[in-house]
């Protein structure tokens, strides 16, 4: 015997028709409102009737009238087919209208806070239907099981079924203070950091590489008082003179040029990090999430060569 998952999977159309012979009282006028012939439409009915096992339309030459079980199964069966065709209309809907919610994780810091939370708002302000939610989780998301639909990721890419669009390359630097520069001494090799107090995310160990050697780096392991994965507490720790950070250069020059903070090593850089965009490998995005990454991919790049 059909399970009723094997009957619906190969009686869509079938009930479809059944619901317009019942609707219009006619098998001619239900094949003109399907689209289909009078023969078609009693053969849907019959393959219909030989899977549930029962009979549905009473059938005569001149007349035909719903059984029984026919006249609970059309009242059910034109609610289900109504709610169907509801559904289907609002997920066409979504897809090509711009109103929704869009959820989008983010890098923290000034990086996600101050320059990619403007281009969000901006695109808020030029769609009102659309929502946004904004989150500076620091744990790596899972874009695939989470609920997110756009993640902003600094690093190198590992997730193989996403789409992953560059927005650009984030420049790093090394700083500190004047004040920890008297006090501390300054230093002129990437190896005597492990003498300073390096304030410190989640990377302990500083790569560099020689400005004019790209094949020449050094590894540093590095230690100081204070750990912390948000880009602003590692900036104003810097700023009061407790210790050397390394952030994106973005962070900082302002502050270097009104002598608030200082540089170092002009022979040692940082390799710049890459600022991607990831987002599901699906080519059914609604309308709402495909002006979005038009909208960052346009700007974010802009934003970080200011």
């Amino acid at each position: 015997m059909n399970t009723n998952k094997e009957i619906l999977g190969e009686s869509l159309s079938d009930i479809r028709a059944f619901v317009a012979i019942a609707e219009t009282g006619s098998f001619s006028k239900a094949a003109e409102s399907l689209n289909a012939s009078r023969a078609h439409m009693s053969r849907q009915l019959s393959q219909l009737e030989a899977r549930l096992g029962v009979q549905l339309i009473i059938r005569t030459t001149r007349s035909q009238r719903l059984t029984v079980a026919g006249e609970t199964f059309f009242s059910r069966c034109r609610a289900a087919l109504s709610q169907l065709d509801e559904a289907i209309t609002l997920a066409s809907n979504d897809a090509d209208q711009m109103r929704g919610h869009i959820a989008v994780n983010c890098v923290g810091g000034i990086l996600g806070e101050s320059l990619i939370g403007d281009v969000i708002h901006a695109f808020c302000a030029e769609n009102p239907e659309i929502s946004i939610e904004l989150d500076f989780s620091s744990e790596r998301v899972d874009l695939v099981q989470s609920r997110f639909d756009l993640v902003l990721r600094m690093g190198a890419l590992a997730d193989s079924l996403l789409i992953g669009r560059e927005l650009g390359e984030i420049k790093i630097g090394t700083y500190a203070s004047p004040d920890y520069f008297a006090r501390k001494g300054r230093p002129s090799h990437p190896k005597e950091l492990q003498q300073h107090d390096c304030l410190t995310g989640s990377v302990t160990k500083w790569r560099y590489v020689k400005s004019d050697d790209p094949e020449q780096h050094t590894d540093v392991e590095v230690h100081g008082h204070l750990q912390c994965k948000n880009g602003h507490v590692l900036l104003n720790a810097a700023l009061q003179g407790n210790g050397i950070c390394r952030l994106p250069a973005l962070y900082c020059t302002s502050y270097e040029a009104e002598g608030k903070l200082e540089s170092v090593f002009t022979e040692w850089k940082v390799d710049k990090v890459p600022l991607y965009l990831l987002y599901h490998r699906d080519r059914h995005q609604p309308a709402r999430l495909k002006a979005l990454i038009s909208y960052l991919v346009a700007n974010v790049p802009t934003k970080l060569k200011d």
